[in-house]
């Protein structure tokens, strides 16, 4: 074991889960905002009449960003697994802020024409490009710091400042049109405010980030002169780990980022709700689900991480139809707002614990891109095309396809979790 892992205290340990965690949120608040705030600048790139036709243009460069997402999962892991995963998570952070100044200076298509939506683009691939890499590292490495009996509550923190990060969003946004703007200026130019706050987070995120510890489990192969650390090649000697990352992720970000990112639209343009009713509804409900995420990932500690994924996979092909059929019909905003509390509460039992269970199925070599490629992949294509393809159905008087849709995958994904082991008493963690 080299000497410098057996320094790292618990105080030191808890310091760099906190830091790795508020990089994490900051990196997500700036992904987010783009979602967000799409209701009220997608007229400013694409100034059509049509308020679903607006909004399907701005979920494209939303789906488009996400295509970036595996070559970042791909290059800032074969970083992290041979540099270390400190450095990659710096590199990305700083990507990302460049990524959020770009939107707020981009000016709108009545100024330069075409030219603004082609910076938006170029804007959200480097964002895709930051957080494609940002998922696996992180989840690496907050794998890797927390102690064995505490891996799946403090991995859980994970997605608690991924959440964090859409709850800034909102909070911002409830700011905003509450309490400082009118509709018209968050329209006009009220809407680059949460881009600037997000590359000044970054600022703060990357400092927070150069003064973490590096993980034990890379400290003590970094002596290691092995050219095969994060390489495709290596990678590809664990087909079976891949294909679960592939197959347990699948359901489980699609019902994601229904009930988050598409949400605020879907109870906008569907259930008729008012702009800032249904940014209530996703800040209240968002708030309850990331308290949730260190309770279900602290249970797995106890029970196991395939009970909880289990779980998920059996209620979300029963539920999903259901509930997003009550949730379209429904006139009530409390209605709306329990209907999408109980579908999250039900994504808990993916979303807890599906960055440790990853983590635990690769070892330290290939760890953060065996993590981070396949389940970048797995989001682009189907987390990332989700506001697309449910504004596309609707389009067509057909929404009501995207839920069985939903249930399709999940019902995947539940034959995947029936299959596999328990990481959780089958973890590579235990080896390093």
């Amino acid at each position: 074991m080299n000497a410098n892992t057996t320094q790292i205290t618990t105080a030191q340990r808890i310091k760099a889960i906190v830091g790795g965690s508020i990089g994490n949120l900051v990196e997500w608040y700036d992904w987010y905002a783009y979602a967000a705030f799409a209701i009220y600048f997608s007229n400013s790139f694409f100034p059509e009449s049509d308020l679903n036709a607006q909004l399907m243009n701005t979920a494209g460069i939303f789906f488009v960003g996400f295509l970036m997402r595996p070559i970042g999962g791909w290059m800032f892991g074969s970083i992290a697994d041979r540099i270390g995963r400190k450095k990659a998570m710096t590199l990305s952070v700083l990507l990302m802020s460049f990524g959020s100044l770009l939107i707020a200076l981009t000016p709108t298509y009545d100024t330069i024409g075409i030219l603004a939506p082609a910076l938006l683009l170029i804007a959200r691939l480097l964002q895709g490009l930051s957080v494609g890499g940002e998922y696996g590292v992180s989840a690496t490495y907050l794998s890797e710091m927390a102690t064995e009996d505490r891996r799946g509550f403090y991995s859980s923190f994970q997605y608690v400042t991924l959440i964090g990060g859409q709850l800034i969003a909102l909070g911002i946004q409830l700011v905003l049109q509450k309490l400082i703007l009118t509709e018209t200026q968050l329209e006009d130019w009220g809407w680059r405010i949460p881009f600037v706050i997000g590359a000044i987070l970054s600022v703060i995120a990357l400092y927070l980030r150069s003064n973490l510890h590096e993980t034990e489990a890379f400290e003590n192969k970094k002596d290691v002169n092995d050219k095969k650390k994060g390489t495709i090649k290596e990678l590809l000697k664990h087909p079976q780990a891949l294909l679960t990352v592939i197959g347990l992720t699948l359901g489980g970000t699609l019902a994601f980022y229904t009930y988050t990112t598409y949400m605020q639209k879907f109870l906008v343009n569907t259930v008729h709700l008012t702009k800032e009713q249904s940014t209530l509804i996703s800040f209240i409900s968002l708030f309850i689900f990331a308290c949730l995420q260190p309770v279900f990932g602290g249970l797995s500690d106890k029970i196991g991480r395939r009970p909880l994924l289990l779980g998920f996979g059996i209620l979300g092909t029963i539920c999903t139809v259901p509930l997003l059929t009550a949730l379209s019909h429904t006139t009530s905003m409390w209605t709306a707002f329990f209907l999408i509390m109980a579908a999250l509460i039900i994504v808990s039992g993916y979303t807890s614990i599906n960055a440790i269970v990853k983590a635990e199925l690769f070892p330290s070599e290939v760890r953060a891109l065996g993590v981070g490629l396949p389940y970048a992949l797995t989001v682009a294509i189907f987390g990332g095309s989700a506001e697309y393809i449910a504004l596309w159905l609707k389009k067509f008087g057909a929404e009501h396809y995207f839920y069985w849709y939903i249930t399709a995958c999940i019902l995947f994904s539940l034959l995947v979790y029936v299959r596999m082991k328990d990481t959780k008493e089958n973890s590579t963690l235990d080896k390093d």
